[in-house]
């Protein structure tokens, strides 16, 4: 397979035939018949789908948030048509129109029965999604086609990481509720719209900054780094979890990309012909991403990685409770950062060690499988243990957050 010209000059593939990556795929094809590597249709859709954005939201973004109204009056309007409705607002513009027709409309392959069984996988995995998640996130910090745009809007760097991670954990609590994302008028939903807002009104700003490189990296905030993210919320933290005694079966884990992929095509994420449908081809997507990294972030996706886990740490002026209870949050981030970071990556970075906290992790291994067994063998305890679970991630959220989520697209870049 040839690159074609449209794929970014970071994007290395195909392999080499002697590099570590291609003998990875080769052990693993040897012992258990699985093969890793994607066809070249998908790796080769993947390269091009790393230059492509979202040109519904664009167009509204543009003409409202960036034009004469601006983004008060914008996201007011907005809000507006997504509580009562576009007939609400009859002076909306067309391309608010567009941009709403295109949210409210259900996907032909969407199904709102394994969506709801998705949600549910969510639930119960509650906190320590996030917990897995960030690790992974961190993990792939050494791209500089996703760790420039975080760092130039100020997300999840310096000061500023652990609220950013906390607008991101009320938007998993919000879309994870029973119904919620598929229930028109909802929170879940109109938070989901604010983010899929932002993702343009960043993409717009970063690709406009000296420090963007277009034809190396392609497009801020590309469909491909987008599907990445959706992977991250249901093949990745489903196998990593298995570890820590919570064990989501095949179904419940196709169940959590089908509700990945109706998020994502909320979000304006259209990678229909490459999406996912099997655990195996969420693995070779996987693989496909670690195997082209371009390791090229520098310091900035340095500051990434070792801003996240001292956010958690207690603040200056938290009382004793308080902070017995921060560092309990800052080693259990630092133990999933040990165990689910990759060692070769984690070893570029200054991070905690993170033993204690993987002791702590280790130490509810008995209870989860428990836990486990019994929603398994008795009626109604997996419904309690995803109440249980959520009420548990909930008080975190609101005990940890200093104010509330503002997914803000008017914040300018930091510099």
């Amino acid at each position: 397979m040839t690159r074609r010209p449209e794929h970014p000059s970071a994007y290395r593939w195909p392999l080499p035939t002697d590099s570590p990556h291609r003998r990875l795929r080769d052990r693993v094809l040897r012992h258990t018949g699985v093969d890793l590597m994607p066809s070249d249709r998908v790796a080769d859709r993947y390269g091009e789908l790393l230059t492509t954005g979202d040109p519904v939201a664009e167009r509204f973004v543009a003409e409202i948030y960036h034009g004469d109204l601006g983004p008060v009056a914008g996201r007011a309007m907005l809000e507006r048509a997504l509580d009562e409705g576009i007939e609400a607002v009859p002076d909306a513009p067309e391309s608010m129109r567009a941009l709403v027709a295109d949210f409210d409309t259900l996907p032909d392959w969407a199904d709102p029965e394994l969506i709801e069984a998705g949600a549910a996988v969510w639930r119960r995995w509650g906190y320590a999604l996030g917990g897995v998640g960030n690790a992974g996130t961190m993990d792939t910090y050494t791209e500089g086609s996703l760790a420039v745009p975080l760092s130039l809007s100020g997300g999840y760097a310096g000061e500023r990481a652990l609220h950013r991670y906390l607008e991101t954990s009320r938007w998993w609590i919000e879309v994870s509720r029973p119904g919620a994302i598929t229930r028109r008028g909802s929170r879940a939903r109109a938070i989901t719209m604010h983010v899929r807002v932002m993702h343009v009104s960043v993409r717009a700003g970063v690709r406009s900054h000296g420090e963007w490189d277009d034809e190396r990296w392609g497009l801020p905030i590309s469909q491909s780094e987008m599907m990445l993210t959706l992977l991250g919320g249901s093949v990745g933290p489903a196998l990593g979890l298995y570890g820590l005694g919570i064990v989501t079966s095949k179904a419940e884990i196709e169940a959590s990309l089908h509700f990945n992929r109706y998020l994502g095509y909320l979000l304006g994420v259209r990678v229909d012909d490459i999406y996912p449908s099997t655990i195996a081809d969420g693995l070779r997507l996987l693989y496909l991403f670690d195997a082209s990294r371009s390791h090229d972030s520098g310091p900035v996706g340095a500051e990434l990685v070792e801003s996240f886990v001292p956010g958690f740490a207690p603040r200056g002026d938290a009382g004793l409770r308080d902070r017995l209870r921060a560092h309990f949050h800052l080693h259990l981030q630092s133990g999933y950062a040990r165990l689910f970071m990759l060692p070769w990556n984690r070893r570029r970075y200054r991070v905690p060690v993170g033993w204690f906290g993987v002791g702590l992790l280790m130490a509810q291994l008995p209870i989860r499988i428990l836990a486990e067994i019994g929603r398994r063998l008795v009626p109604g305890v997996d419904e309690r243990l995803q109440q249980s679970s959520v009420r548990r991630w909930e008080r975190w959220h609101e005990w940890q957050s200093e104010r509330p989520a503002e997914f803000d697209v008017s914040a300018g870049l930091r510099r």
